[in-house]
């Protein structure tokens, strides 16, 4: 197939990996304009316009696709470039930009197979932006990729293909990404080889179920003692590797990489209050939280590297009786 590509992220560009490696001709890639990022805050190219790049595929990075937005210009010349594209159907995976109703309605013309999405969940469970995330944040067991032919509304659109993905204990969203990328490419290609076949059959989401991936944002990142250690390590697991979870001793903010629940009645029965450290050992700093206590085992200071508790503690004092804030920070360190 003739295939418009849209998409931004790693997670993306595995999938525009497969479709080219399956021989799909790609007319024409869609990707976010290049951000600040890094120490420098250079301009940086998205990975999926480094993988155009790298196969001389056609290119556009509009700013915005809407007609009667704040970019009429790019929107124009977006629309332009998807028509002379003369694509059979757009794949659609973590682009970051809405598609506006011309889009949809442009890609349903003739006998294209209009706008297939990508999406990091088992719908109608999580739709929105950070499926991955807000699985392990939730405890799910179980996650999965769907490929939905895209209408108007938020992740609404019928689902064509289905597979479920198991969440273990121990994976963070870094991990699951990338099975899930892995698996979310393998998907696309078989989803158009059934499409090309006449055997893709639509069903519409249940009614049931619905649930919303809220992005996520910095201010998410502070440990709150105030809740149970099972749910302090998942938000741990959850936010590896944005925002990375945080937690101020002394005035300095750590970000904190590993974390587990520990066992109340192996802590000395000593007086006790939220954020306090109650033992340090070379595999874990024991610290309480509500109605539980939580082992951090893996730490970073500003401007270190990810560190296992033995290593960190060389080079930091960590004492018994000492106090993690209570109170969420609201800023985390540039790391």
């Amino acid at each position: 197939m003739r295939v418009i590509f849209a998409g931004t992220p790693e997670f993306a560009r595995v999938a525009l990996q497969c479709l080219h490696a399956a021989g799909h001709t790609i007319a024409l890639v869609l990707t976010q304009p290049d951000r600040p990022g890094g120490r420098g805050m250079k301009l940086q190219a998205s990975a999926v316009k480094q993988f155009a790049l790298e196969h001389a595929l056609p290119l556009a990075q509009p700013r915005s696709l809407r007609l009667d937005g704040k970019y009429p210009e790019d929107a124009s010349s977006a629309r332009q470039a998807i028509a002379d594209a003369h694509a059979d159907v757009m794949v659609v995976a973590a682009y970051g930009l809405i598609l506006p109703q011309w889009v949809l309605d442009d890609m349903a013309v003739g006998q294209k197979f209009g706008c297939l999405n990508i999406h990091g969940s088992l719908l109608p469970r999580w739709r929105g932006a950070a499926p991955i995330h807000r699985a392990i944040e939730a405890g799910d067991t179980e996650t999965g990729v769907t490929i939905m032919q895209m209408d108007a509304g938020l992740d609404t659109g019928d689902m064509l293909l289905m597979q479920r993905l198991p969440i273990s204990e121990t994976d963070t969203t870094a991990i699951l990404h990338d099975r899930m990328a892995d698996l979310g490419g393998k998907m696309i290609v078989l989803a158009l080889e059934q499409a090309a076949a006449g055997r893709l059959k639509p069903t519409p989401q249940p009614m049931q179920g619905v649930t919303y991936a809220h992005k996520i944002e910095k201010n998410e990142a502070a440990i709150d003692w105030r809740l149970d250690a099972t749910t302090i390590a998942r938000r741990v697991r959850a936010f590896d590797p944005f925002p990375g979870a945080t937690v101020t001793l002394n005035g300095e903010i750590i970000k904190i990489w590993g974390a587990r629940a520990g066992q109340v009645s192996a802590v000395p029965a000593v007086e006790q209050t939220l954020g306090q450290i109650v033992a340090v050992a070379l595999d874990g700093i024991t610290v309480v939280a509500m109605n539980s206590v939580v082992i951090l085992t893996e730490l970073q200071r500003p401007g270190g590297k990810r560190l296992a508790v033995a290593d960190f503690l060389r080079g930091f004092d960590v004492r018994v009786g000492m106090h993690f804030d209570l109170s969420p920070a609201t800023t985390a360190p540039k790391l």
